[in-house]
């Protein structure tokens, strides 16, 4: 099986986010992100610089939420796939 790409990672992450009914606590978005810990700092810190994602505070707990943001980048992710597969590059 290939490495994962950036991109790839990225929407693996958004992607768990948004199968979680989008609100995910850390620790289970890291071991559903298939991502090691120090990986998943650097991309987190992204994602949140990049408002892809955000923290949110629900019944005293903290738990990752995707932005507008987040939702038209997998959107745009999807579509690119889409075209990749169609004309079979």
């Amino acid at each position: 099986m290939p490495k994962r790409g950036k991109l790839e990672i990225i929407k693996d992450i958004l992607r768990v986010i948004q199968k979680n009914h989008n609100m995910i606590k850390t620790t289970p978005l890291i071991r559903k992100s298939n991502i090691s810990s120090a990986r998943f700092k650097e991309y987190f810190s992204e994602l949140i610089e990049k408002s892809f994602i955000k923290e949110v505070e629900y019944k005293g707990n903290k738990f990752i939420s995707l932005t507008d943001k987040g939702y038209k980048f997998l959107e745009r992710y999807q579509t690119i796939v889409n075209f990749i597969e169609e004309f079979e590059l």
